[in-house]
């Protein structure tokens, strides 16, 4: 027998998991979060939960804020339950669950005149976002704000009806600016490197488009602290949602799962005040890009390695493929050899301690995450968490084998079929222009490692271009676990 989640039932939900420890009508709302996913729910709602729970900064709770007409099933599914939460905290040797209560409101996707209302209370200090890596309209080769993008050139055209998160945003610092009010501060919580800069140059690079003035006035007064955030979040599905009745009793419409490991580095740069999160284990600092630096390269890079080659063998779990012995080695030779001796070092960090965390990390059985999570939207994640590395290497003038049978095996992942024939349930953004230069690959490279708008300049590189081409022939040729072992020998 089950306990339907919400506020009502919390002390039948008590006997199998922990409660909010603090009245949650006694909270106001501080923050207005963008994207109410899963990693949101398990990362920054949780350090909000901790918090609460000593009994301090009740007037920061999160009003979450939908933008897409998707993020109207959330919104219902956590309605229903009084926006509550049940996260599943999992290590390799325990699992526990939490109710958090963090979040006590979610605005409608679609009503633009609701959302910039509630931005533009002063209430609000914090404008927080999770719109994963694809949702900055960022150009993936030259790394900038793209202007020309038909939802960015909408919402120039309509400032006063905007449907996109940096719209919505610009719209509600005009209602402060007009009204005499502190604006709010604007914190990314997505990978992305130099998180907050990107930030900035979107919402002020939008605003530039239909108001100059005001875009001079967000430069000048509106702080984007850079941060940098870590906790492997797999996707919901029904068997978290039946792990979650079973084992815990609880009918959670939207359970979350997550590992027991969570990171959160950020700059102290919050001119309109901010909870004491440094008291619930967030590390405030001067400089988060070494953290970052560290972060998207080792980690993101690392599950952007395994994703390809785990999928072409037909690996669903990501904790399987590191049960791979060709895998697992391949990752460790990667990040050893040529990822980790191009990062910077970082204060108080030993890189391959951080690695051996890492890699234990990603074996975790517990958490159920997917190769096919990892492998979604390359388009985005390359550019972001491998390419850098590989066009440091290449200043350098080092070897770059290991990267480039990183992007090999991307290629092959987007022709559509594994080692084995069976067809691999492709998905991204930028599909109809990969999928055809990646069918090409084998005889034609330059089709593939030619798209300016994934790999810039690197098309142009011999050493890059070689590389990959070799590696990309070993697995057309030997398959996948062959040209792995190849690799891991330094005989590709």
């Amino acid at each position: 027998m089950t306990t339907k989640l919400s506020s009502a039932n919390l002390d039948t939900v008590k006997a199998t998991a922990t409660i909010p420890a603090y009245d949650r009508s006694a909270l106001s709302p501080g923050i207005v979060h963008f994207g109410v996913g899963n990693f949101h729910r398990a990362h920054q709602a949780v350090y909000l939960d901790d918090l609460f729970s000593t009994g301090k900064d009740f007037d920061w709770a999160i009003v979450g804020a939908g933008v897409l007409p998707s993020d109207e099933a959330m919104r219902a599914k956590l309605a229903e339950q009084d926006f509550l939460t049940t996260v599943v905290e999992q290590d390799n040797n325990r699992s526990a669950a939490r109710v958090t209560g963090a979040m006590i409101d979610y605005l409608r996707p679609g009503n633009a005149v609701a959302t910039i209302a509630q931005l533009a209370d002063p209430a609000i200090r914090i404008v927080s976002l999770t719109i994963t890596e694809g949702g900055y309209f960022i150009d993936p080769a030259s790394g900038k704000f793209n202007l020309a993008h038909p939802a960015i050139v909408a919402d120039s055209q309509s400032p006063a009806d905007p449907k996109t998160v940096f719209g919505l945003i610009i719209a509600g610092l005009k209602a402060r600016k007009e009204k005499g009010i502190v604006p709010f501060t604007v914190m990314s919580c997505d990978n992305i490197p130099g998180n907050g800069e990107v930030t900035h140059a979107a919402v002020s690079g939008l605003a530039r488009l239909s108001d100059p003035a005001l875009a001079e006035w967000i430069d000048a007064n509106v702080a984007f602290p850079n941060g940098m955030v870590d906790r492997i979040t797999p996707a919901t599905g029904p068997r978290e949602v039946g792990i979650v009745a079973d084992d815990y009793g609880i009918d959670d419409n939207w359970p979350v799962f997550c590992e027991e490991f969570k990171q959160w580095v950020l700059e102290d740069n919050f001119p309109a005040g901010r909870p004491a999160l440094e008291e619930v284990g967030v590390q405030f600092v001067e400089d988060v890009a070494p953290y970052e630096h560290m972060k998207i390269r080792i980690l993101n890079g690392g599950h952007a390695a395994i994703a390809y080659p785990a999928a072409l063998l037909d690996i669903h779990f990501v904790h399987e493929a590191m049960d791979d012995a060709d895998i697992r080695a391949f990752l460790i030779k990667l990040e050893q050899d040529e990822i980790i001796p191009v990062i910077p070092p970082v204060p108080g960090i030993d890189l391959r301690t951080y690695l051996t965390t890492i890699v234990s990390r990603f074996s975790n059985p517990k958490i159920g995450d997917t190769v096919p999570r990892l492998a979604l939207d390359g388009s985005n994640r390359q550019p972001k968490f491998i390419l850098p590395s590989t066009v440091d290497r290449l200043r350098r003038g080092e070897d770059v084998t290991g990267l480039a049978l990183v992007s090999a095996l991307w290629c092959r992942y987007l022709a559509g079929r594994s080692d084995a024939g069976k067809a691999l349930e492709v998905t991204d953004e930028l599909i109809e222009i990969l999928q055809p230069a990646a069918l090409l690959a084998l005889e034609q490279p330059e089709h593939f490692v030619g798209l300016k708008s994934i790999f810039g300049e690197l098309g142009s590189s011999a050493i890059f271009t070689q590389s990959f081409v070799k590696a990309l022939k070993s697995i057309a040729e030997n398959g996948t676990r062959e040209t792995l072992q190849l690799y891991a020998k330094d005989e590709l």
